[in-house]
Order: structure tokens, then C-alpha cells, then sequence
């Protein structure tokens, strides 16, 4: 079981999945919420035959599979559903994030969670690690990385915590307005710190 427990976390095209990437280099458990929420929504999951009997087949492609942007766009015009949705699926979540977590091995482990802010989980961690970069930065990221149009992207922002917000709750922060490259420093500093604490903590349990 980890010693330390990091919840990292960002606005929609920060930079998340680097950062986790990295730190998986150095041989990190990462827990990723986005990968659950994915999971629990398989073909043949509990969670996707009830979607599919509150909203119909419109939410299903044509391998069965739930379709992500036809759901996102039912969610964003209608608040209820969002509402229902988050009932159903958090709970199926926050249980597998749990259970991971203790599962982990590594000295310490992270546990990348988007929502980290927004659905006030910061209990679930030891420290949190914020991916910061500026809105116009997540902007063009995400309409690029998605192909997705300016007004989408910038719905789901202004659904999602405020920088403020995020940085409010963050014992460290990664800024990440440059190029991706310049990650990899940031990410093996934070490691040499962790890999200490989680040390200290060891000590301490010991």
C-alpha cells in the first residue's frame, strides 16, 4: 500500500495526462478517475443499460459503446441530466478510485482526478497537485486536441472549477504554459519530494 496519496488535478487541457504520464515513468501507481468513469460505462455494465433506459439507444454508437459526445451534449442542455448522471456514476467511481488506491504499490501514488475540486474529494488525498495553465492556453489546447468547436470547450470551463478554485486547495502547483518538454524537470523534482515524504511517513508508521 502507498504511503502518500497525491491528487492531481486541472482544468480541461492543462496538461493532466502528461503530468501523470511522467510520473508513471518513475514507476508510480496512477489511479485514473477519467479510466473508471470509462470502465464503469462498458458494454454490459449496469451503469450503461440504465443510461440507456432513461435517455434511449441515441447515447449508444454502433458497437454498442456508450457515445461521448452525443451524451455531452444531451448533459449540457439539460442541467437534470447531469444531475441524474452524476448520481448514478459517482458513487460506482469513488468506490473503484478507493479501492485502487489502497490497492497501490508504488511508494506513493497518484490519483488523477478532474473533478477533484468540483466534487470536493480533496479528502481522498494526502496533498493535491494542480496542473495550472492560463484559459486561453486550455482553450486552444482542447479545441485542437478535441476538434471541438470554441463554445463547447468553453461551456464544459465555465462548468469546471475557477483557477482560483483550483489553486485555493493546492499544496503544489505545475505550471504548464510552455511546451510539454518542459514537464519533465517539474514532474522529477515533485517525484524526489514525494519519494521523501512518503519516506518520513514510512518512519513515522514504523
Amino acid at each position: 500500500m502507498s504511503q502518500l496519496v497525491i491528487g492531481l488535478s486541472g482544468g480541461i487541457g492543462s496538461g493532466k495526462t502528461t503530468v501523470s504520464d511522467l510520473f508513471a515513468a518513475f514507476g508510480i501507481d496512477v489511479i485514473d478517475a477519467d479510466l473508471i468513469a470509462r470502465q464503469v460505462v462498458e458494454p454490459g455494465t449496469l451503469a450503461l443499460s440504465a443510461i440507456v433506459e432513461k435517455l434511449g439507444s441515441q447515447v449508444l454508437n454502433q458497437q454498442g459503446e456508450l457515445n461521448r459526445t452525443q451524451l455531452r451534449q444531451l448533459v449540457f442542455s439539460d442541467p437534470s441530466i447531469k444531475e441524474w448522471l452524476n448520481q448514478l456514476l459517482h458513487p460506482l467511481i469513488r468506490q473503484q478510485m478507493k479501492s485502487q488506491t489502497l490497492a497501490a504499490k508504488s511508494s506513493y501514488c497518484i490519483l488523477s482526478m478532474p473533478l477533484l475540486v468540483e466534487n470536493k474529494l480533496t479528502h481522498m488525498v494526502d496533498r493535491v497537485l494542480i496542473v495550472d495553465v492560463s484559459e486561453t492556453t486550455q482553450l486552444q489546447r482542447t479545441v485542437l486536441r478535441d476538434k471541438s468547436n470554441v463554445e463547447q470547450i468553453s461551456a464544459i470551463m465555465s462548468a469546471q472549477a475557477s483557477r482560483a478554485e483550483r489553486l485555493a486547495v493546492a499544496d503544489e502547483v505545475i505550471e504548464n504554459d510552455g511546451q510539454a518538454s518542459d514537464l519533465s524537470e517539474k514532474v522529477g523534482q515533485l517525484h524526489s519530494y514525494y519519494m521523501q515524504l512518503a519516506a518520513r511517513r514510512n518512519k513515522v508508521i514504523d
